[in-house]
């Protein structure tokens, strides 16, 4: 048989993108259905799945297929795929199986608990839990660190993020830090003289939910192969068969829950795109978490808060909640651009926003990094917030370092792909807006399809082709340039 080294791995990893699909399944249903009762169940089941999969992709025969499948005669993309496969293998093969079914014990268990401890402002109760994940990831940071130098926090960076470190994010966050905060202020101080009206709920949540699946259909979502659903914190999960995306609804804000389901609609249009061709291989898989936030900020940001898109959506908001003042057109693009700086990071706008990463980027390198414990994380966020947001979280725990679900499952080094995606995001845009020249009018007029047939033709149909810097330079010319995320708050806020 030709190849039969490479036809072997093909097989494995099919088998794995198919327990992969009954985690996904399963981890979204205990986020949005699962009676609290389930809890330590699920836990084990997952886990135990976990040890499983680990178990498939270390097996002896898969790394001897790796090394023959290398003297086989591939085509480019099988090539491709063989290098994705050798990255998997290389990161599951360092970790004991032990530790793979510890983390995610303890990842389910905090999760869960965080749930109600979020609520009730419980950082005490919360803190054990967060120990014991932070003790096996700094475990596992450490193993992958040995085999790869660099620091332990960039060994868990790269899981997200393939080829990023701290020192290159050093240099791109100082970037921001340097004008980000002036951009802030004079946007605040623009704003402050020109008020307006904030819509007057409160906004059932049926309509709201409604309301998403407008926006969802607007924007070309696959409703034969996706829901969506309410959960604890917005996410997107699934396979692309079938993707799961949710959002939480507050009924004195109709724009917070709106937003993120097109937030998590950008990540479900990248994920119901990617070439089937390639369903379960690893290069059929997103690119990397920097750039599925690329795809989720582009959707939210720059195009769903552009005035195009948000004059087309005010019928539907007035169809539902009926016509008030705030509900001009004038009204509703300036409170919809809104720059004021809060607690919660989901909620940001996106001039604010890359402070709340940031933020989370340096208290979580540095305690995966040893130089600070789970009991400093409190007071750190507090003086973090004051210096970048001028906001204090001091005994705030649920709208300060308990907002978020990262942290409760080990997710350590994810927070800068939100960040990433944003620069991203804004350099795609003006790619995109100097390929398509009648791109605003097609986008007033809401046809939005020369948009995402860009969005498919140089992101989507690639998967993990492509390292993330040639993916960029074949999409744009350049490789990561933050001057365009500049050029972009610029423009749309001063």
């Amino acid at each position: 048989m030709e190849n039969q080294h490479y036809q072997q791995l093909v097989r494995t990893f099919q088998r794995l993108s198919r327990f992969s699909h009954l985690s996904a399944v399963a981890g979204w249903d205990m986020a949005t259905m699962m009676p609290p009762g389930g809890s330590s169940a699920r836990g084990e089941a997952l886990a135990e799945l976990g040890v499983l999969q680990h178990q498939i992709l270390t097996a002896k025969n898969v790394g001897e297929q790796l090394a023959g499948a290398e003297q086989e005669n591939l085509s480019e993309d099988e090539r491709a795929n063989l290098r994705e496969m050798q990255r998997a293998y290389a990161q599951a093969a360092l970790l004991p199986e032990s530790l793979v079914e510890a983390k995610s014990l303890a990842g389910s268990r905090c999760e869960h608990a965080w749930r109600t401890q979020r609520k009730n402002n419980d950082w005490q109760g919360f803190a054990p839990n967060l120990k014991e994940v932070v003790k096996l990831s700094r475990e596992e940071a450490a193993i992958r660190a040995d085999a790869r130098g660099g620091s332990r926090y960039d060994a868990l960076l790269d899981i997200y993020e393939p080829g990023m470190t701290s020192a290159r994010l050093d240099v791109l966050f100082s970037d921001l830090k340097g004008w980000l905060p002036d951009l802030l202020q004079q946007v605040v101080e623009k704003q402050a003289s020109r008020p307006c009206l904030d819509p007057q709920g409160p906004f059932p949540t049926d309509r709201q939910r409604d309301l998403g699946l407008h926006a969802m259909t607007l924007l070309g979502f696959d409703f034969e192969h996706g829901r969506l659903d309410i959960s604890a914190h917005p996410f997107c999960g699934g396979v692309p068969e079938d993707v799961r995306i949710t959002t939480r609804y507050n009924e004195e804000d109709v724009l917070s829950a709106l937003f993120g389901v097109i937030h998590e609609t950008g990540h479900a249009r990248y994920e119901q795109n990617l070439p089937r061709q390639w369903a379960g291989q690893p290069v059929g898989q997103a690119r990397s978490m920097g750039v599925h936030e690329s795809q989720s900020l582009f959707f939210e940001m720059q195009l769903g808060r552009s005035p195009a898109f948000l004059q087309h959506l005010l019928p539907a908001i007035r169809q539902r909640f009926g016509d008030q003042p705030a509900f001009t057109l004038e009204n509703f693009i300036t409170w919809s651009h809104k720059v004021k700086p809060g607690y919660i990071r989901v909620d940001a706008d996106e001039v604010s926003y890359p402070a709340h990463v940031i933020l989370r980027y340096e208290i979580e390198r540095a305690l995966i990094d040893g130089d600070i414990e789970v009991d400093d994380i409190p007071g750190l966020w507090d003086e973090k917030m004051q210096q970048y947001l001028g906001l204090s979280t001091a005994g705030n725990y649920q709208n300060g370092c308990m907002q978020d679900i990262h942290w409760t499952d080990g997710g350590f080094g994810y927070f800068p792909s939100y960040t990433l995606g944003a620069m991203y995001a804004a350099q795609l845009f003006s790619a995109a807006r100097s390929a398509l020249p009648g791109l605003d009018d097609s986008l007033a007029k809401g046809d939005f399809s020369p948009l995402f047939n860009w969005l498919r033709d140089n992101i989507w149909q690639h998967a993990s082709r492509f390292t993330t810097a040639e993916l960029l330079t074949l999409a744009t010319g350049e490789t990561l340039n933050t001057r365009y995320f500049r050029e972009h708050l610029t423009r749309r806020y001063l």
